[in-house]
């Protein structure tokens, strides 16, 4: 196996990601899943959100009181929902980098503070 095929570390598979969906952004539909979000442009991509959002409620839900698929459920929909939002931002010309920023701006602030600060 070669580099590129190697899986990307954890540390930077938002990183590898974010490369990726540039790359498939502008395919062709028929090739790429992400193209095909894209070309069918933010309202679809939008919906998919939502869709996997609802997906990972009910998985939590279920994992409450369920065993280890339950739990397993959970993951798999998280990511389903991150990977989702990735390719909003990818679609809005933005990435991850300036959501990571903005969750270590908000290391060590409680919660009620942050949202007080937030601008109306």
């Amino acid at each position: 196996m070669d580099n590129n095929s190697l899986p990307p570390s954890n540390t930077h598979v938002l990183d590898t990601l974010n490369e990726v969906l540039k790359q498939r952004r502008h395919s062709a539909a028929e090739n790429s899943y992400v193209a095909s979000l894209h070309h069918k442009g933010l309202n679809k991509i939008l919906e998919k959100i939502g869709e996997e959002a609802t997906e990972t409620v009910l998985a939590a839900k279920d994992a409450e009181h369920g065993g280890e698929a339950q739990r397993q459920a959970v993951i798999c929909e998280t990511a389903d929902l991150w990977f989702h939002s990735l390719v909003m931002l990818s679609h809005l010309g933005m990435d991850h980098q300036s959501v990571l920023d903005e969750l270590a701006k908000r290391v060590g602030i409680s919660g009620h503070e942050e949202k007080a600060a937030r601008k109306p």
